[in-house]
C-alpha cells in the first residue's frame, strides 16, 4: 500500500510550471525579479479582483507587511482569531504589538459575538487591526465582521492562506478586508513550493503595495550606493517560485473541484457514523475550496480523535489534529482571550483533519474510510 499524504504538492499534468521555469532559465531571470513575478501578481489580481498584489516569500511575510502597512507600533493591540495556525499571530509580535485572541463560532471562524465583546472591553484602547481567518477554506462570517470593524473604524486583515478560490456570495476571500493574504506553501491548494501574496483592497492600494514592495526588498532607497532610511526585509518571491505559481494558477479551479469531491466522498461514507459530523461547508452563501476535509466527534463519542489518527498512521496514512488555539499555546499564554462558550477549545479537542491530497484515487479514499469505519464496529 502506498503512503497517503494529508496534502502534498500536485503539479499540473500539462506541465505549465515547467514552461514558466524553462523561460526563466532560458532568459537567466532566476533572481527575485523578472517576468514571472510581475505576471503572477497581475494574474492573481485578475483572478481575485483585488486592487493590488505583491508576491512575497511566504504568507507569514504578507501578514507582517499588512501589519506594518497599518503603522502598528509597540504596545498597539491587534485582535486575532484564536483557532488558527501560529503564522496568523506571530507577525503581531514582530512589531512588538499585543495580540488579543478571539474565540470562534459554529462557522469554526471568528465569532462576531466575541468580537463585539472584545471591542466593548477595549473601547478606550481600540485595536489597530482585526485579523480574521478562513480556516481550512471555510468562509468566515466576513460581512458581519467587516461591519463591526467599520463601526469602530478599525482595519481588517483577511488571512486567506487556506482559502484561495473560496467565494462568499460570488466574491473571493482575501478581497473583503483592507488587506488580504494568500499562502502558496507546499500543502496549500496550489503551491509555488513556498511563497505568499499580499493583497491590498484600499482606495490607496497601489501606494500601499509600492511601500510593501520597498520594505520587502530591504528598504533600499533610490541612490547609486546602498542607502537605507528604514528597516527592510528579504521577503521578495523569486522568479523561479513565481513561475511554479503561474503554472499552478492555471489548474486552481480543477483542484477546487477535486477537494470538494474528497469532502463529498467522506460525507457520503462517514457522515452516518454515530457522533461524527463533517466541517460546516458553504455557510454565508459561500463556495468553499475544502482545502482540508475535517471532522468533529461528539464529546461522548466512543471513538476519539487520537484513535483515528493512530489507526491511519499504522496504515501509512497522514492525518492531523485541528489547530491548537493560540490562547492555549505556551508562547501566548500571557495574552488576553475573549471567549465564546470555549468553541475553539472544543473544536480542537474533538477534531481531525483527514487526508485531502488531490492526487488521491477513489481506491485511496475507500481505504481511508474503511479504516475509520472499522473503529465503530
Amino acid at each position: 500500500m502506498s503512503h497517503i499524504f494529508l496534502a502534498s504538492p500536485h503539479m499540473s499534468d500539462e506541465g505549465y510550471e515547467k514552461e514558466y521555469i524553462k523561460e526563466a532559465f532560458d532568459t537567466n531571470w532566476i533572481a527575485p525579479l523578472g517576468k514571472n513575478v510581475n505576471e503572477f501578481e497581475n494574474e492573481i489580481k485578475d483572478k481575485l479582483g483585488t486592487k493590488a498584489a505583491v508576491a512575497l516569500s511566504c504568507g507569514t511575510a504578507a501578514i507582517h507587511m499588512a501589519i506594518k502597512s497599518l503603522g502598528v507600533k509597540k504596545d498597539d493591540i491587534i485582535f486575532c482569531q484564536s483557532l488558527t495556525f501560529s503564522a496568523s499571530a506571530n507577525p503581531i509580535t514582530y512589531e512588538k504589538a499585543i495580540p488579543v485572541f478571539i474565540d470562534s463560532d459554529e462557522s469554526w471562524n471568528m465569532s462576531p459575538v466575541a468580537l463585539r465583546k472584545a471591542f466593548e472591553k477595549y473601547k478606550d484602547n481600540l485595536p489597530k487591526a482585526v485579523i480574521v481567518v478562513h480556516l481550512y477554506g471555510l468562509a468566515s462570517n466576513i460581512k458581519e465582521i467587516k461591519e463591526i470593524c467599520n463601526e469602530y473604524n478599525v482595519s481588517l486583515i483577511e488571512d486567506a492562506a487556506e482559502s484561495l478560490a473560496t467565494t462568499i456570495d460570488g466574491k473571493y476571500t482575501g478581497t473583503f478586508g483592507d488587506y488580504g493574504i494568500i499562502s502558496f506553501n507546499g500543502n496549500k491548494i496550489i503551491t509555488s513550493s513556498g511563497g505568499g501574496m499580499f493583497l491590498a483592497n484600499t482606495d490607496d492600494a497601489d501606494e500601499r503595495a509600492k511601500k510593501v514592495l520597498f520594505w520587502a526588498t530591504q528598504a533600499r532607497e533610490q541612490a547609486r550606493h546602498y542607502e537605507h532610511k528604514e528597516i527592510g526585509y528579504n521577503y521578495r518571491m523569486s522568479n523561479i517560485v513565481a513561475g511554479i505559481g503561474r503554472g499552478q494558477l492555471k489548474v486552481l479551479d480543477q483542484r477546487v473541484i477535486k477537494k470538494r469531491y474528497i469532502y463529498e466522498y467522506y460525507q457520503k461514507e462517514l457522515g452516518n457514523l454515530e457522533g461524527l459530523t463533517m466541517m460546516p461547508r458553504d455557510k454565508y452563501k459561500s463556495y468553499s475550496n475544502c482545502w482540508l476535509s475535517t471532522i468533529q466527534l461528539d464529546e461522548n463519542c466512543k471513538v476519539r480523535p487520537l484513535d483515528i489518527i493512530i489507526a491511519l498512521e499504522e496504515n501509512d496514512i497522514e492525518s492531523r489534529p485541528i489547530w491548537k488555539p493560540m490562547h492555549l499555546q505556551p508562547v501566548f499564554k500571557d495574552y488576553d482571550y475573549i471567549d465564546n462558550d470555549a468553541t475553539s477549545e472544543r473544536l480542537f479537542n474533538n477534531g481531525v483533519c483527514l487526508p485531502s491530497d488531490t492526487k488521491m484515487s477513489d481506491e485511496d479514499l475507500n481505504r481511508i474510510c474503511k479504516i475509520i469505519k472499522g473503529l465503530w464496529e
